[in-house]
């Protein structure tokens, strides 16, 4: 089983930059991590929007895989690919999509002022993340995650 931890956000909502924030990662890397508990895990990591990077829910399915780690964060954007919605939908999709495959969607935080409203264990929405320093922006994921 994979667990899923999800960067929502339009273009320009730091998504990216968070993610590296959290993982240490630059992109599609494999990272020693640990929750606020102490646990230690293996997270895969990818920093660019699966519809920017034009990943089909198949091939990112099949790129975790070959990473072999049970815990995946990743970013999505709200919306679908503008040039093909059917080939890379909304997050939404996505998200029902794997869930469909047997993954869990752990966390979400939907960064920015979009009410979309993900189908994860834990959501979390961070309307002002580009008011704020990313550090601090970081920290609330960090913690909304469980995560040291």
């Amino acid at each position: 089983m994979v667990e899923a931890h999800v960067l929502i956000g339009n273009p320009n909502t730091r998504k990216s930059t968070l993610l590296r924030c959290l993982s240490g990662c630059f992109n599609r890397s494999v990272r020693d991590m640990e929750t606020a508990q102490g646990d230690k895990f293996k997270l895969y990591a990818r920093a660019s929007a699966l519809q920017e990077s034009r990943t089909t829910v198949a091939a990112f399915q099949e790129e975790v895989a070959r990473s072999r780690c049970q815990q995946v964060l990743f970013s999505l954007w709200p919306g679908a690919h503008p040039h093909d919605a059917q080939a890379w939908p909304d997050a939404i999709a996505y998200l029902e999509a794997l869930q469909r495959a047997g993954w869990v969607i752990r966390h979400a935080a939907v960064l920015g002022a979009h009410p979309l409203r993900p189908p994860a264990q834990s959501v979390v929405t961070l309307p002002s993340v580009l008011d704020q320093p990313i550090n601090a922006s970081a920290a609330q994921l960090r913690q909304h995650f469980g995560w040291k």
